[in-house]
């Protein structure tokens, strides 16, 4: 065997495996309406989808998009660790959903950010309206701009809060915001 097999045999394989790996990828983007643009110098990735929604996701999100009604556009996402931030343009169509392990988060037309934890999901909106209630279904609460909520695995009422400068800068800054 000749150097030139030795390095092909060693080359080829990790090339199909990208190929291959690139070709899902984009199957899945092209499946939800969604283009996926990375961030330059950052690990954060902007999806960009049909009818006006664009989200950026933290470096190690964790989420898969929806495609509730079949129709080729994301109109939800199952959120499993970590954050996105969401931006839907107003007058967009049926709304956005964001499902994590502790809470529902929906909306017609806003900007938001959606964080997952070890036993909590924070919910703050930028501008617009978000509804969010815990995944049980008990009665939720409405959040505006500058209010967030926690969302536990308990039983207790949610509670809207103003959330602090220092806060929103933390969890806005995670996204280059």
């Amino acid at each position: 065997m000749n150097l030139m097999d030795i390095v092909l045999r060693s080359i080829v394989p990790s090339l199909f495996m990208l190929a291959f790996s690139t070709s899902i990828a984009s199957a899945q983007t092209n499946k939800s309406g969604c283009a996926l643009e990375p961030i330059g110098g950052t690990s954060r990735q902007l999806l960009r989808c049909q009818g006006g929604l664009t989200i950026i996701t933290e470096k190690g999100a964790r989420y898969t998009l929806v495609d509730r009604n079949r129709d080729n556009k994301a109109d939800g996402v199952k959120l499993q660790s970590r954050a996105l931030l969401l931006d839907f343009a107003t007058g967009s169509g049926s709304g956005f959903q964001v499902t994590t392990p502790q809470a529902i988060a929906a909306v017609r037309g806003t900007k938001w950010a959606v964080d997952v934890g070890s036993a909590k999901t924070s919910v703050f909106v930028e501008r617009g309206q978000v509804s969010v209630q815990r995944r049980t279904g008990s009665a939720g609460v409405i959040l505006g701009p500058g209010e967030g909520v926690d969302v536990d695995q308990g039983t207790s009422a949610l509670t809207v809060k103003h959330w602090p400068r220092a806060r929103v800068s933390a969890l806005m800054g995670r996204f280059g915001q």
